[in-house]
């Protein structure tokens, strides 16, 4: 669904201007996470300046290459919908300032975009500092080559996991302490494609060069080693499809209830 990237800008810059009403303790805060700044990617790209300027040289941080790298990286509209995703999805989000805020798994998902260019752009050492710092701050694993779409969630996200070869197509949810890893120590093209709409519950485990296909549902704790058709309600260890999913898309959904038909 698109978004018109100023109204949820404005309906964050309002939703802080409240807070600082209610809580008038956090106007310092609040005027250096949001109301300082003009745009979402703006206080994004702030946020993340601090984050990673206590962890690499100040100098490259601050520096005009470093900065052309965050642009290229963060797209206005593209984090939309990463914050949008959230919001409609998460029933604890009741807020859009929240995410922005402080939910770390769409941080480290902005953070990853960076490191993402910069391994694209052969900085391999840059990247992986930042792969590093994204793991130390949030708890989550993300090769800096893994390719991930957008109106992508990591709800709760402690524990994830995702290999270098993998790829997340758009609007997939994934909740925490799932792995997208490899089977053995060989290398190539060894990790999970995961494509659009796919829900993958809780602590669930997808191994190997497989394809899960679009709109299907990975039940919580389930052990995935073979590819799935798109539709597909996999679960189980070893996992076997049982069902088909059907109405909305499990990711936008959220239902992760489901009666093997």
């Amino acid at each position: 669904m698109e978004h018109s990237t100023d109204k949820i800008w404005s309906q964050i810059v309002i939703e802080a201007e409240s807070a600082i009403q209610g809580e008038p303790n956090l106007k310092n805060f609040l005027n250096e996470k949001i109301l300082s700044h003009e745009s979402m990617r703006a206080a994004l790209g702030c946020s993340i300046t601090e984050i990673i300027k206590s962890n690499l040289p100040k100098n490259y941080v601050c520096s005009r290459t470093f900065k052309e790298i965050m642009n290229q990286s963060l797209c206005e509209k593209k984090i939309a919908q990463d914050l949008m995703a959230v919001f409609d999805r998460d029933s604890a989000c009741n807020f859009l300032s929240t995410p922005l805020l402080f939910y770390k798994g769409f941080m480290a998902l902005q953070i990853h975009r960076i490191s993402n260019t910069l391994w694209l752009e052969k900085q391999p050492t840059i990247a992986l500092s930042l792969q590093a710092i994204i793991s130390r701050n949030y708890a989550i694993d993300i090769h800096p080559n893994a390719n991930i779409g957008y109106g992508v969630m990591l709800d709760h996200a402690t524990g994830i996991v995702i290999g270098e070869t993998a790829v997340i197509d758009d609007n997939v949810s994934i909740m925490q302490s799932v792995t997208l890893g490899g089977t053995g120590k060989h290398s190539g093209d060894r990790h999970p494609k995961i494509r659009s709409n796919v829900l993958i519950g809780p602590s669930a485990t997808i191994l190997g060069n497989i394809e899960i296909g679009n709109g299907s549902l990975i039940g919580a704790a389930s052990v995935v080693l073979d590819s799935f058709p798109p539709r597909s309600i996999v679960a189980g260890v070893p996992a076997k499809k049982i069902g088909h999913t059907g109405g909305f898309p499990p990711s936008i959904s959220m239902d992760q209830i489901f009666l093997k038909n």
